[in-house]
């Protein structure tokens, strides 16, 4: 039942208005957010997935980024069970994820990913492939990973790119990198894992260049009207207090290559959206991206909970958290996208409830959720 509230009402006219991105228009401005789930076995999505990510689409997600999968390269992750996007047979299951989605009348795009030195020696689907990283450490600073040649980041330059063109070929509608959270891109972007003294390390700029390569291949790869995302944080696994940038001139000196290369819109990963990013302003990340680069922006961080997603990974609940100060920073273009993430775990009528006004029928997190896909 929908409720007819000036809340209900507002909500509904925030959420529900179309947006271009690039070629894409995405019919309204509810995102999933990408979140490993490991139900891949062989890295190959089945019915059971194609049902998970069509269901949210029926019930109101615009966008929906998928979780993280491997590109192809042997070092890029560390389960099985993760989804991979290549390989025939895995190519052939998200093919069939991208045609339910559509039917269902959403949008979707697949999170390309390389996890780096958070990859231990052993770890499937290629046990024996090395750890690699910018300098060979761990965002832990341990100094036993493999440092990168670039015949290494030449290959998975071209593996980011490959994934892309066959993102496009198989029915998506755009790609997201993945450049946030300590992984590969982002060990190249944050000096505590970078320190290379080649042309990929120093300076802000020069721990860019590796990332804003793989942005333009996957741009050559791909039309010229295809959206790329790129995702990316201050924060990282092990390390939450970390920054890529302690001012906003900082912030802009790294985004600034990545927009050049060829990134349509940012994904500005924090655990609670409502944070200012920088003194002296009331800017979020995502505000902030929006403000240095010009370009389009996601929003992302307990939305609708109480309690960031590190404790509900602990096994804490989250209550359930007012929408409307996400609302008036929607309304005022602080941000173009809001991705939702474990209340869309919670409850797969998650938009379709918000934007009907039935927020008093969302419930708190619970991380028995996590436990099955559907």
């Amino acid at each position: 039942m929908t409720v007819d509230t000036p809340a209900a009402s507002r909500a509904a006219r925030i959420l529900s208005r179309p947006i271009a991105l690039n070629g894409l228009t995405v019919p309204n401005r509810i995102v999933m957010a990408p979140m490993t789930r490991m139900f891949s076995p062989g890295g190959v999505p089945g019915e059971n997935v194609r049902s998970y990510y069509s269901r949210r689409a029926a019930a109101g997600v615009g966008l929906i980024v998928t979780e993280g999968t491997y590109v192809g390269h042997e070092s890029a992750g560390q389960s099985d069970r993760v989804p991979r996007f290549h390989g025939e047979e895995q190519l052939a299951g998200w093919a069939k994820v991208a045609e339910d989605v559509h039917a269902a009348g959403g949008t979707i795009v697949p999170q390309l990913w390389h996890i780096g030195t958070v990859r231990n020696q052993g770890d499937a689907p290629y046990p024996d492939a090395p750890s690699h990283g910018p300098s060979g450490l761990r965002l832990n600073g341990t100094a036993d990973a493999t440092p990168m040649t670039q015949a290494d980041i030449d290959a998975v330059i071209g593996a980011f790119a490959e994934a892309a063109a066959s993102a496009e070929r198989i029915g998506f509608d755009g790609v997201e990198i993945h450049g946030a959270h300590g992984y590969l891109l982002d060990q190249f972007l944050w000096e505590g894992t970078n320190r290379r003294t080649d042309a990929y390390g120093g300076d802000p700029v020069a721990r860019t260049r590796f990332a804003a390569e793989i942005v333009a291949a996957v741009r050559e790869a791909v039309s010229p009207d295809f959206p790329i995302l790129f995702r990316y944080s201050q924060w990282k696994q092990e390390a939450y207090d970390a920054r890529l940038a302690e001012t906003p001139q900082e912030l802009e000196a790294i985004l600034t290559p990545l927009a050049a290369a060829g990134v349509d819109v940012f994904h500005a990963s924090t655990r609670r959206y409502w944070l200012p990013e920088f003194d002296d302003s009331d800017l979020n990340l995502a505000g902030w991206t929006k403000k240095l680069t010009g370009k389009q922006t996601i929003t992302v961080g307990s939305v609708g909970l109480d309690g960031d997603f590190t404790g509900a990974f602990a096994g804490e609940g989250s209550p359930v958290q007012g929408i409307d100060d996400l609302l008036d920073r929607l309304e005022a273009d602080e941000f173009d996208m809001v991705a939702v993430g474990r209340a869309l775990l919670q409850d797969p009528q998650w938009a379709a409830k918000v934007l009907a006004g039935r927020v008093a029928e969302l419930a708190p997190y619970d991380a028995a959720s996590l436990k099955t896909l559907s």
